[in-house]
């Protein structure tokens, strides 16, 4: 994994004040990188040495810290995150490799389950956790006697760590370890660079912007974030504000009635943004500004970081079920949702002299789902290298030839059906999805002219309308168009999934055998094999080694009357469209941070995004490590020999030029 010689087990204590200066008040950048931060001491171990730990003060700990090699020594804490940025950012060490008990637990039991020192002590039959921390609450300045107790807590944390990991690393794969030093490198020993005059003029940009909209229309920002009084605005406007079913909740399971449908991902508040009246699109456009403060403030948290020191990129390994990071709870930004082309995707920058790789992987769930489902006509089409989406376009609606350019609109909605139906989506859903913009793209809504490109005709028609159940769920869709567009819209929406689902028989018949191992292996225990996968009693085993877990799985009655599968303790929906897309989003990362680790080996990975992964290479170098990278991400794995994979690339200095 790495060459180092030894393990140090460590845990730092440091001052806090539950009032002012706490990490539930601030990001553990904005902690640690305060001028008000400050050291009480740290505990520290050598890894499964008979010594206790051993504390050293705050004015101690850096003649201890001076006398290591950090070359060849790793550092193992609970949340490291938080202690080796201590180690790093205030002290100047850097460790060979960083091990984390946290990072480990969410991977084998689960982000939903507690991960904490406290909770996994009490998992493995452990001593408890102290409580001595209420005691120094507020104080800068310890007695000795305050010192003395929170070393004694400090090394029990600190033993409670050893014995942790010593449990959770008997099962764990050493290239997830590998992964985990990765991630948190990323945070730990920061490189990206962040340009605070860009940030600077993008905040002013929009605030003009905003005011500017805001005198145009003669209405105040109070007014605009009101959902009662926007909605006046509308009428005043000539405009009737679109409405929506009431949303279950604990309290009202069954709500009757509307209520206004004025949220940015709103279908009917969607189709006013996109309004042909400008005054009605300006008004929507105004109010997102105010009410979505997301991209000011988080450009105002970019500048603030930009004072203190180079990005660190607050990644969760396994923040996700299916093994995908998240954003670092509590970090204060979230790199994972950029808009391409934003002002704070250029912002982001490598340092003078080197030049940032971007490469991302194409369409690497749907080629993943069509290799487990022995797809093989999607496979041809993938490993041709044309258009996947044409090329499924001309196959699904049976027109020869089928480009961009020739049916836009046939292509885009092959496209949705590729990337959003092989997870067993309903019709219903998936077109109250294009009315809102599917998977980000602009909001669809189908028309007469498209159904005739479909193939919709009177059986259809009788069909649909027939069917009791059809017109419920197009009366729930939320919308704004006439009754007769919606059922258009409906019934073009119905017509792509069907010939999407028969277009793919394989990929059903993959839903199908999902759903029936959910009961034979998942529930029942009968262990199964299918190619690189092996379902078993409540887990499901990956190529990583790790498993994809459905704990406390049963079978109860659903709000429908029919018996459901439902796991864990907030009792998630599981079925055969639903297994298949955690198990095609599971393999996707597995075959993601394959690549990933290889290119560690020549180049760092400074960030992570979904299925992209960024390199750090010198300038000279960019254009043959473009390519170098490119091919290592696009290797086949053992576990999949014969996948086709592919990715896209480019190379800037800046994060949002580079792709």
């Amino acid at each position: 994994m790495a060459r180092f010689e030894r393990i140090l087990v460590l845990d730092f204590e440091t001052y806090f004040d539950s009032k002012t200066f706490t990490l539930k008040k601030l990001t553990t950048e904005q902690y640690i990188r305060s001028p008000d931060f400050k050291v009480h001491g740290v505990c520290v171990k050598d890894y499964l040495s008979s010594a206790a730990p051993a504390w050293y003060s705050a004015a101690n700990a850096d003649d201890f810290f001076n006398s290591v090699d950090w070359q060849t020594t790793a550092v193992l804490a609970h949340n490291a995150q938080f202690d080796v940025s201590i180690l790093s950012w205030y002290y100047y060490y850097k460790p060979a490799f960083i091990f984390d008990s946290l990072s480990m637990a969410r991977a084998l039991f689960g982000t939903e389950q507690g991960n904490s020192l406290a909770a996994l002590a009490t998992r493995f039959n452990l001593p408890e956790k102290g409580k001595a921390l209420m005691s120094v609450d507020g104080v800068r300045d310890l007695s000795p006697e305050q010192e003395k107790e929170l070393a004694e807590y400090c090394a029990h944390d600190t033993w409670l760590c050893e014995q942790i990991f010593i449990k959770l690393q008997e099962d764990f794969p050493p290239k997830e370890l590998r992964l985990i030093d990765l991630t948190l490198k990323m945070y730990t020993d920061p490189v990206l660079e962040l340009d605070p005059e860009l940030l600077t003029t993008a905040v002013k940009e929009e605030e003009q912007r905003r005011t500017s909209l805001l005198s145009r229309l003669a209405v105040e920002e109070k007014d605009l974030a009101s959902n009662p009084k926007f909605a006046e605005i509308l009428r005043g406007l000539g405009v009737e504000p679109p409405m929506k079913n009431k949303r279950p909740t604990v309290k009202t399971p069954n709500p009757v009635g509307k209520t206004l449908a004025l949220a940015k991902n709103d279908a009917g508040f969607q189709a006013l943004l996109n309004s042909e009246n400008e005054d009605v699109a300006a008004l929507c456009e105004a109010r997102l500004m105010v009410k979505s403060t997301l991209e000011r403030t988080r450009a105002q948290r970019f500048i603030d970081i930009s004072s203190r020191g180079p990005l660190p990129v607050p990644l969760n390994y396994y923040g996700a079920h299916t093994g995908r990071w998240s954003a670092s709870r509590g970090s204060g930004i979230n790199l994972q949702n950029l808009k391409r082309g934003s002002a704070l995707r250029r912002a982001i920058m490598a340092p003078a002299g080197y030049t940032l790789v971007v490469c991302d992987l194409s369409q690497i769930e749907p080629r993943v789902l069509s290799y487990l489902a022995d797809d093989i006509q999607m496979l041809e089409i993938f490993r041709s290298g044309e258009d996947a989406y044409a090329a499924f376009g001309a196959q699904m609606f049976g027109v020869p030839n089928l480009t961009k350019e020739t049916h836009p609109e046939l292509r885009q909605s092959a496209k949705s059906a590729l990337l959003g139906a092989g997870y067993g989506l309903g019709w219903a859903s998936f077109a109250a999805q294009l009315l809102t913009g599917f998977l980000g793209a602009p909001p669809i809504r189908y028309d007469g002219e498209f159904a005739k490109q479909v193939g919709v005709d009177k059986d259809d028609f009788d069909e649909f309308v027939g069917w009791k159940k059809n017109l419920e769920r197009m009366a729930e869709i939320p919308h704004t168009c006439s009754k007769r567009e919606l059922l258009m819209h409906s019934l073009c929406s119905k017509k792509i999934i069907d010939k999407y689902r028969d277009a793919s028989s394989q990929v059903v018949s993959f839903w199908e055998l999902c759903n029936g191992l959910i009961k034979r292996s998942l529930h029942e225990g009968k262990e199964h094999t299918h190619k690189c996968l092996t379902f078993k009693k409540e887990s499901i085993q990956l190529p990583s080694g790790l498993h994809l877990r459905y704990p406390n799985l049963s079978s109860e009655e659903g709000p429908d009357g029919k018996k459901q599968w439902v796991y864990g303790p907030n009792k998630i929906k599981l079925y055969g469209g639903k297994l298949t897309e955690n198990i095609v989003q599971a393999v996707a990362r597995c075959i993601m941070t394959d690549g990933m680790l290889r290119i560690q080996k020549r180049y760092p990975c400074v960030l992570t995004v979904h299925d992209e992964v960024v390199a750090l290479v010198p300038e000279e170098e960019a254009p043959e490590a473009e390519l170098w990278v490119l091919r290592q991400m696009t290797i086949d794995p053992a576990y999949m020999p014969g996948i086709p994979l592919n990715a896209e690339t480019g190379a800037a200095r800046r994060y949002g030029d580079a792709k």
